[in-house]
């Protein structure tokens, strides 16, 4: 069962109102989107994206099962969130009143062997939040087919993984016996590289790596960096969004700019003193991130690492 994270601090956060377009852009099993669509109505509306297709249609069943109508309070679409705005355009909607982006994985991948997310369950190395994207390379394509500088570069980039170097060579070493095809095989040459009494006590010594592959297999910083450019212009005036973040490397960029939003002065960073006379447009609702509390973290371990970023369109653009 998926649980959603930071639910309660998710709703104090963005105050879902009736009549209020609202996007959840990761909407995995439909836990938050159900809340939302709850409180939205009446003649409220809430757009569901996943890139998963499997996921998408999990949470369309969720929705109509709670008795919710698809095409008329809701609908999911099956799409990368850095498209949003398409999927808004396409629906004639010219502004949105409250945003949700989870960027956690879904349980259902980590979960099910054969999506190859799973540190637990052996299975094919594929790591695709959506394999029928084109000839998107899996994690089994890079692991075997990139070079050691720039395995590297990925665990120490993606995963900040100390022993990058180490395990970029253990993994060439390896596959030059024989192909690194399933997750168990690649957890056992990552964890044959690091020295045994640096592994972490509570967490499994390959977390950093297999975090580093599944955000370069689906180039997740630049799907949030392209998101995060789109985000402001989407947002009408009284409009909130919030980000839940599981590492540092997005949450950084959440943090830098909803903060670059909510600056005053646009004048460029060598005037003297300001010239432009503007007023904001956006306010940063949490000064710092919200985590999940040590009651939802006992009974779900993955909000352990969540981080819950808001802000609110004050002003029209000026």
């Amino acid at each position: 069962m998926h649980r959603p994270v930071l639910l309660g601090e998710t709703l104090g956060l963005l105050q879902p109102r009736p009549g209020q377009v609202a996007v959840d852009a990761t909407v995995g099993s439909a836990g938050h989107a159900k809340v939302f669509c709850e409180k939205i109505q009446p003649e409220g509306f809430l757009l569901g994206i996943d890139r998963d297709p499997q996921v998408a249609e999990l949470a369309a069943r969720e929705l109509m099962s709670a008795g919710f109508t698809r095409g008329k309070q809701f609908e999911i679409e099956v799409r990368r969130f850095s498209t949003v705005d398409e999927a808004l355009a396409r629906r004639r909607i010219p502004s949105l009143d409250l945003f949700l982006a989870d960027l956690g994985v879904h349980s259902l991948h980590l979960d099910l062997a054969d999506r190859g997310f799973s540190l637990k369950r052996d299975g094919p190395l594929d790591m695709r939040m959506n394999p029928g994207e084109g000839s998107a390379p899996s994690a089994a394509d890079i692991v075997n087919g990139a070079d050691e500088p720039d395995l590297a570069r990925i665990f120490a980039e993606y995963g900040e993984e100390r022993f990058a170097r180490q395990v970029a060579r253990a993994v060439v070493r390896e596959r030059q016996r024989c192909p690194i095809t399933t997750t168990g095989h690649l957890r056992e040459v990552v964890a044959a590289a690091i020295p045994r009494r640096f592994h972490p006590p509570q967490v499994d010594v390959a977390t950093r790596v297999f975090q580093a592959l599944r955000i370069a297999v689906n180039n997740e910083l630049e799907e949030l960096d392209a998101l995060l450019a789109k985000l402001p212009g989407l947002m009408s005036v009284g409009g909130r969004a919030a980000i839940i973040s599981f590492h540092s490397l997005e949450d950084r960029r959440v943090k830098e700019a909803f903060r670059q939003l909510a600056r005053v002065c646009k004048c460029p960073p060598e005037a003297p003193v300001c010239t432009c006379g503007r007023q904001p447009e956006f306010r940063v609702l949490t000064a710092k991130p919200i985590a999940a509390s040590a009651a939802e973290v006992a009974v779900n371990p993955r909000a352990r690492s969540a981080r819950l970023r808001g802000i609110e369109r004050i002003r029209a653009a000026q």
